[in-house]
């Protein structure tokens, strides 16, 4: 059975004043779990804390009966990691290079690696590139290596940190349905400020801002929260600074060339408005918004 993470009032801040965490406590079960948050929100700062690159100023941390800060050792041998910048040798082969993680990784005996390092390119639909240089790999592909490097070990712990940016729509999708296979025996977290990655994909999620938890849930749940609550319209771009002025305004976007203004109300401000099914973006602006917490 996977051991749950907790995490219980870690906090961080660097030697140039910025806070990044602030007394964070999460519980995190087996399945994918979303850390939602903007740019600067604190969220890669944790994840390398969870990762052992990095210590806290105060908290603790444990995987089960393992202590994450005091035994590196043991959380290393369940972790995978695919950070958000995974750079590549760039003329070297994707089975060379995964096959060197492998040894690394402790798999010694050549017949055992050269059939997992196989296996892990076949999962990442990689297997007829191995021979490929990662250098002429898309962004795609190299986010999948990423993730084949991260599953080597079996590990039972694996932190994935703003996989899909950068990505376009086909990579991103081929990648979010591996991560949700990969998500349903361990314990996989998604660190990103992409909301459609969380809607689609996880069960359990946390919004991070200023280097706070916000918010805590299932993703269906804190939608539920705002039915009946979310309103929109469109405005004119000199009429905008007074809507959010007067109005609740938690996000604004782009419609056909005109902005439409999402607007968190008990009642419909006013007969001009129309009333919105709310979907996850509209939990994650109004609570950010709540804490006034800017987005990127």
């Amino acid at each position: 059975m996977t051991p749950e993470l907790v995490i219980e009032g870690v906090s961080k801040t660097y030697p140039n004043g910025v806070r990044a965490l602030q007394d964070v406590s999460l519980r995190i079960p087996a399945g994918m779990f979303g850390l939602l948050g903007p740019n600067g929100a604190g969220k890669s700062t944790l994840m390398r804390t969870l990762a052992t690159l990095q210590e806290p100023d105060t908290g603790r941390i444990t995987f089960g009966a393992v202590d994450v800060l005091k035994d590196k050792d043991a959380v290393r041998r369940m972790l995978g990691y695919l950070p958000q910048e995974f750079g590549v040798y760039p003329k070297v082969t994707a089975y060379e290079l995964l096959n060197h993680f492998a040894v690394l990784k402790g798999i010694i005996d050549a017949g055992q690696r050269k059939q997992t390092v196989e296996a892990l390119l076949e999962r990442t639909n990689l297997a007829e590139y191995r021979k490929r240089k990662l250098g002429t790999f898309s962004g795609g592909m190299k986010q999948r290596f990423g993730i084949a490097q991260a599953l080597l070990g079996d590990p039972k712990l694996i932190i994935v940190d703003e996989p899909t940016a950068g990505l376009d729509p086909a990579e991103r999708l081929r990648f979010n349905n591996l991560l949700s296979e990969i998500g349903e025996q361990v314990v996989v977290i998604l660190s990103t400020h992409i909301v459609d990655d969380v809607s689609d994909l996880c069960r359990n999620m946390a919004i991070i801002g200023g280097g706070r938890v916000l918010l805590t849930g299932d993703p269906l749940r804190t939608i539920d929260t705002l039915r009946g609550r979310v309103w929109k319209k469109m405005v004119t771009r000199d009429d905008l600074p007074a809507y959010e002025r007067d109005c609740a305004v938690i996000s604004t976007r782009l419609v056909a060339g005109r902005t439409q203004i999402h607007v968190l109300s008990g009642t419909r401000p006013d007969a001009s408005f129309e009333e919105v099914s709310p979907m996850l973006e509209d939990v994650y602006f109004s609570t950010l918004s709540s804490a006034d917490v800017k987005a990127a």
